[in-house]
């Protein structure tokens, strides 16, 4: 793209009298040699394949040196693009008294000429370029008399005209050969930059200072630069004049670039991208990839730049004992971001989980079957090995190692299976139940109770509950609450009058502790404007008062900013979940819209509208909880009068109950505080009280210009 005139005179000299480039008039790639040399450069671009290095018994040409200079490419006299012109320097390597098969090492012999002398010496010279994210390789044939090339000296120069490259790029140049007779010369060189713009640190924010005239008008883009697939857009404004930009060290990654350009027409555009090296952006980058189940068989690393990285399956037993590595079905090759990969599974188990690696330390780990199959199991993990004859051997994995069944043998290292510890004596025994149990596990495998993980024509993974077992470990206790549980009966029926009175300043008690932790709900919602917020937040102080344990990412914005909104939004779903708790969604016009976004696109929306907007980033998440119908019991929906009407809420979300505030309120504190709902008295009553918080800034809302609600306009729907 042409570069204005006065950006290159920002870049390479205030004063025009420093402006000195020589220009180049026309868009052709040219070539010239020294005295001395003939040289013709080939058309176009050629691949950049290198050979392997060869001996070179008698004379080569071999570059020495390399040199650039920058130069301009004009389309028109004040149109120009910032062009490297190269220079390579070619020596003599080798003798010719050794020189035996003049062809072999591209030698032309001159057919009136008998002496080697008197032939011509050529080579094939590549020069490689690369200005990320182009790269460009071009082919020079050169050729000197014999007669003037004397071994160990230079024959001479070519020169090569031009790279283009953008203002402020890193470039790098490599030269060799062909045949190859040494390594390639290696330059790398940093264009000018514009001198406008500079990062700088101040504690845990970064600054990007903009020193323009107050006049300029220029655009300013942030974007991660994806290396597989598209850049994804992240913040972009138009500004005007001199600029500082504060930004959060929570929101710094390797692949974050900064763009700028003048608001004018075919104006360069400058990108840096000066966080690859950050540290504290690589640590955001692990924070914010994320491990995802795709059903049936398929899972994801989602990050937002691209990840060395190394993934495994491992076994993770209950009790806080590391995760042991299993090297079957997943290999250890590199892991591609945002791609679907596949779990060779027969079977899926909650025990098995997945972790990923980088540089040989572990970066996440996730269970990706806890949401769907639940907890961890006391399941014991049986390795089968195969061999010839229908032999079997079977131990099981346990975090002391892999104990052979019917066997005393302290070990059995398998081979490319798994990756395991030797027993040692100072382990609980309790951590040993397959040296116990050996001869049960295998009948309970013959049986058909384990069931099959995986499997292969040399090797199977099986997963035998152990349920029962611990049933009968526990059988005597139980008898002994039993026992216990009699004794106090009798003390009941003895002295009747004191133990009643006691169990009821028991009760009295336990409910007054119980009556402020509640039942929790996660509110979800659509960040608008500062009077929908309101809204949300006295609607969540009311709930607090019913109680109801309420999570809003209105009052978590620390956390929010040091997490993401993504991360925080799966903590608090599953502690939520588990807790056996509610996901409130907010329905408003631009929630609506975001869903259909969505929904149309056939995948996720698109970025969040600000650094604390949760809902845009749970998408991912909740949408397909009501596509593969796991909602009814986990979600309620909700909008507010007049904002909104039950029409607009999308077909997808009614699976679920959906409520109007607050003229549905007793139905909606009824659903969401489920079993423990108070009478229907008592509930009218908090409904009135939820009401009457909710009235003042709904109407405020409600009378706003530009409202859904507000005098002479319209709803989304048109009425």
């Amino acid at each position: 793209m042409p570069v204005p005139w006065f950006l290159l005179s920002l870049a390479l000299g205030r004063s025009p009298m420093v402006l000195s480039l020589e220009k180049l008039m026309g868009p052709q790639d040219t070539a010239r040699c020294s005295p001395g040399l003939s040289c013709h450069l080939w058309d176009g671009d050629v691949l950049c394949l290198p050979g392997s290095i060869v001996s070179a018994p008698g004379p080569v040409l071999v570059p020495t040196r390399l040199q650039t200079e920058l130069v301009l490419r004009c389309h028109q006299e004040t149109d120009c693009d910032l062009c490297v012109r190269v220079a390579i320097h070619l020596a003599v390597h080798g003798h010719w008294e050794e020189l035996k098969d003049e062809d072999k090492f591209g030698i032309a012999a001159d057919p009136e000429l008998e002496e080697p002398r008197n032939a011509f010496l050529q080579a094939q010279v590549v020069l490689s370029f690369q200005a990320y994210p182009t790269a460009r390789c071009v082919l020079l044939e050169v050729q000197v008399r014999a007669a003037l090339a004397q071994p160990g000296q230079s024959v001479g120069s070519v020169v090569f005209d031009c790279f283009e490259a953008a203002l402020g790029a890193e470039v790098r140049l490599w030269s060799y050969t062909q045949p190859r007779y040494q390594k390639e010369l290696n330059l790398t060189q940093q264009l000018p930059a514009l001198p406008w713009l500079s990062v700088s640190a101040d504690g845990d924010d970064v600054h990007l200072v903009l020193d323009v005239s107050e006049e300029q008008h220029f655009g300013l883009s942030l974007y991660w630069n994806q290396v597989q697939g598209p850049t994804k857009p992240w913040w972009h404004s138009n500004l005007t004049g001199p600029q500082n930009i504060t930004l959060n060290h929570t929101d710094l990654f390797p692949c974050l670039c900064i763009q700028v350009w003048p608001l004018e027409p075919d104006s360069v555009r400058t990108s840096l991208c000066p966080f690859r090296e950050d540290p504290r952006a690589h640590r955001n980058l692990w924070h914010a990839a994320r491990l995802r189940l795709l059903p049936p068989r398929g899972w994801q690393l989602n990050a937002p730049c691209s990840l060395l990285a190394e993934a495994t399956l491992c076994w993770q037993a209950p009790g806080g004992v590391p995760c042991q590595s299993l090297v079957p079905p997943l290999s250890r090759a590199n892991v591609t971001v945002n791609k679907t990969l596949e779990l060779p599974l027969l079977n899926a188990h909650p025990n098995l989980c997945v972790q990923v690696s980088s540089w040989e330390k572990l970066q996440l780990q996730e269970c990706l079957w806890a949401d769907s199959l639940g907890a961890l199991k006391d399941d014991m993990l049986l390795v089968e090995t195969r061999g010839p004859q229908d032999n079997r051997s079977l131990c099981a994995l346990e975090p002391s190692g892999c104990t052979p069944l019917l066997s005393r043998a302290s070990t059995l290292q398998l081979d490319g299976l798994l990756s395991v510890v030797p027993l040692s004596d100072s382990l609980p025994l309790a951590w040993q139940r397959a040296a116990r149990l050996g001869e049960q596990l295998l009948q309970d495998l013959q049986s058909g109770q384990c069931l099959q993980l995986w499997e292969d024509d040399l090797r199977a993974l099986w997963a035998c509950p152990m349920d029962k077992y611990v049933h009968q470990r526990w059988a005597l206790v139980w008898l002994a609450c039993l026992l216990l549980a009699s004794v106090l009966f009798l003390l009941f029926l003895f002295k009747k009058d004191h133990v009643k009175g006691w169990l009821r300043l028991l009760k009295e008690d336990l409910r007054a502790g119980a009556a402020p932790r509640g039942r929790a709900a996660l509110l979800l919602y659509s960040a608008e404007d500062s009077g929908f917020e309101r809204l949300v937040g006295a609607l969540a102080s009311a709930l607090c008062q019913l109680p109801l344990r309420v999570a809003v990412d209105l009052w978590s914005r620390r956390e929010l900013s040091a997490q993401g909104p993504l991360a925080w939004f799966h903590a608090q779903r599953r502690q939520t979940l588990q807790d056996g708790g509610v996901v409130v969604l907010l329905f408003s016009p631009g929630a609506v819209a975001l869903c259909h976004e969505w929904l149309q696109d056939g995948a996720a929306a698109s970025a969040p509208h600000g650094p604390h907007d949760a809902f845009a980033a749970s998408l991912s998440c909740v949408l397909p909880d009501f596509l593969q119908g796991r909602a009814p019991g986990r979600y309620v929906g909700a909008y507010f009068d007049g904002l909104l009407h039950s029409e607009a809420v999308p077909a997808l979300f009614r699976s679920v109950p959906v409520f109007s505030l607050p003229s549905q309120l007793p139905d909606f504190l009824g659903t969401l505080q489920g079993p423990a709902a108070p009478r229907p008295g008592r509930l009218g009553e908090k409904a009135k009280q939820v009401s009457r918080a909710l009235q003042p800034a709904l109407a405020q809302l409600l009378q706003a210009p530009g409202a859904p609600g507000a005098p002479g306009d319209c709803t989304r729907d048109g009425t």
